[in-house]
């Protein structure tokens, strides 16, 4: 079994968060240690990512695995965003027993745009993939700038995303490219309409990756899949706006 670093903070009931693309769970800190006031939560790094071992092949199946067989054998509530809101996902379909609820937070079940559904644009995501091949530091760097264009204060969040993520080194290019292509060919939506716990969805209002428009499309896979618009927020609602989503998943949490 492959070894997983991860953090916990504070009692009560368990809460898992997983963070997004060529991330690690250092960028979810001073939240969860807000968070960690109403429950106990545990910040995973993914396979490959910050202080964890890596998996290959670098797919859901196994990130999946990985997760699940690294933490202890209960339910949790689980808590994923961007990239991660589709790993809980498909932890979600393959252990439900490992699953008392999900928080998918900027995600999106099928992250890329068609006719009929909204999306990233494929063109973009394949820049970044062209990207990665030439310089792999300056694309990330153009990734981050993206979560958080838009806001009135951006440098400042930008910096507290830059500093939080370069903690730890860079993810191998190869995983990183794995991971936008779960991004590119992921499509979880058929788990989403049949899932039986409660789920609740979190987007901003200015994300530049995920659609606001998302919501309405949620709703109708999943009528009882609840629909959160911080309208100011962009890609990092945690950071930019961390009360208005501490108060929706702390309400969520307490109902679920």
């Amino acid at each position: 079994m492959i070894k997983l670093h991860s953090e916990t903070f504070g009692r009560g009931a368990p809460v898992v968060l997983v963070h997004g693309w060529a991330m690690h769970s250092g960028v979810w800190r001073d939240f969860a240690r807000a968070l960690a006031r109403h429950c106990r939560v545990t910040c995973i790094d993914l396979p490959g990512h910050g202080r964890s071992e890596k998996v290959s092949p670098f797919t859901l199946e196994q990130i999946s695995a990985a997760l699940v067989n690294s933490l202890p054998e209960q339910p949790c509530s689980w808590l994923g965003w961007s990239l991660g809101a589709t790993v809980v996902l498909d932890i979600a379909e393959r252990f439900p027993e490992r699953v008392s609820s999900l928080v998918l937070l900027a995600g999106n079940p099928l992250f890329m745009q068609t006719e009929a559904w909204p999306g990233m644009e494929v063109r973009l995501l394949d820049a970044f993939a062209d990207g990665l091949n030439d310089n792999c530091q300056a694309t990330l760097s153009r990734f981050l700038a993206l979560q958080v264009n838009g806001l009135t204060d951006y440098k400042i969040i930008l910096k507290e995303l830059r500093e939080s993520v370069y903690e730890c080194a860079m993810p191998d290019p190869q995983v990183l490219q794995s991971g936008l292509a779960i991004l590119k060919q992921a499509d979880l939506r058929p788990v989403l309409s049949r899932l039986k716990c409660p789920v609740s969805a979190i987007l901003g209002g200015k994300d530049m990756l995920i659609p606001v428009a998302v919501g309405r499309q949620l709703s109708q896979l999943n009528a009882d899949c609840e629909v959160n618009i911080i309208e100011q927020a962009g890609h990092v609602p945690f950071l930019s706006h961390q009360q208005e989503v501490l108060a929706v998943v702390s309400r969520f949490l307490g109902q679920a």
